[in-house]
């Protein structure tokens, strides 16, 4: 009985230590003084899926389209080394029930692509984009958030929805961002 009561003493202590590791990073920062922080959410997609834009082009028609797959867009931009880390002990957690896709490193900077599998191999249900190690290659530029000069350390940004790959990519290489050409190579 005694060690029956131990162990639930020790169970109730821990429960606060067990759901800090499992919130939600974009919760957690989506306040902080150290963090940008931006959040489109499922409303705004929705109010996205209702306009009807008329165009002849082939490539802003598929491009509307996946806009309307996507339920959620999540980002987090920080040059805070402390909460750089805690981001990064994030993806690494939640990376165990996501797939890699792709990883791209270069002077310093580390970009990782995850994705849950959607409805089938060209879909994903979920995106993340995790880039570290920016300080390297932004320690010179002049960048001001709201008049304050603003480094950057690390960007953790995150899709959902129903999301085509194939017009992913199309959207990263139009934008010229890293990893487009490495999305092609991997669909094929």
């Amino acid at each position: 009985m005694k060690k029956s009561l131990v162990v639930l003493a020790l169970a109730i202590l821990l429960m606060p230590l067990t759901a800090m590791a499992q919130t939600d990073i974009f919760e957690k920062y989506s306040n902080s003084d150290n963090v940008t922080y931006a959040s489109i959410k499922p409303k705004m997609f929705q109010m996205l899926a209702g306009i009807d834009i008329e165009t002849d082009s082939k490539e802003a028609q598929e491009y509307m389209k996946m806009v309307k797959s996507i339920t959620s867009f999540k980002t987090l931009a920080t040059d805070d080394k402390n909460v750089a880390g805690d981001i990064a002990k994030w993806v690494k957690a939640r990376s165990g029930s996501l797939e890699e896709l792709m990883e791209i490193k270069d002077d310093g900077v580390v970009v990782k692509f995850y994705v849950k599998e959607g409805r089938n191999e060209n879909f994903v249900a979920e995106l993340l984009m995790f880039v570290n190690g920016l300080d390297a290659v932004t320690k010179d530029l002049d960048v001001n958030v709201n008049g304050k000069k603003r480094g950057m350390e690390s960007v953790l940004v995150s899709f959902t929805g129903d999301i085509d790959l194939n017009q992913l990519s199309k959207l990263i290489n139009a934008f010229d961002l890293p990893g487009g050409k490495e999305l092609d190579k991997k669909k094929k």
